[in-house]
């Protein structure tokens, strides 16, 4: 019996459809609980959404910004997390997220001081 398409490793050539992905939890807890949505998480995620489309990184092979639910990393809000690469981010203000964006989404380099310990 054949396995099922997504049961298999994919092959070895494969091309990923966007080089990374940048998730931004915007939840927002009902009960005034402490969330990403109160610490600037909607401005953050506007911000680098214009910042990759001012640059030119959107679009198949390169990058993609995506709104995610909790990311479970609520006590270093507002976070973001850039896959592949797994590294987690803790921003305040729009100069962080363009250094997000110019360092990390568009060289490659990590981002040493926002990192989520």
């Amino acid at each position: 019996m054949p396995n099922h398409p997504l049961e298999s490793a994919p092959p070895a050539n494969a091309t990923p459809y966007f080089e990374r992905h940048i998730f931004f939890c915007l939840n927002e807890r009902p009960n005034g609980d402490n969330c990403c949505s109160l610490h600037g998480a909607h401005a953050g995620f506007e911000r680098c959404k214009s910042q990759v489309k001012a640059l030119k990184l959107n679009g198949p092979g390169q990058v993609r910004v995506n709104k995610a639910g909790c990311l479970d990393r609520c006590a270093s809000g507002p976070v973001a997390v850039v896959y592949p690469d797994g590294v987690w981010y803790s921003y305040v203000d729009a100069a962080d997220i363009d250094e997000i964006v110019e360092s990390h989404l568009k060289n490659g380099r990590v981002v040493q001081r926002l990192l989520i310990p």
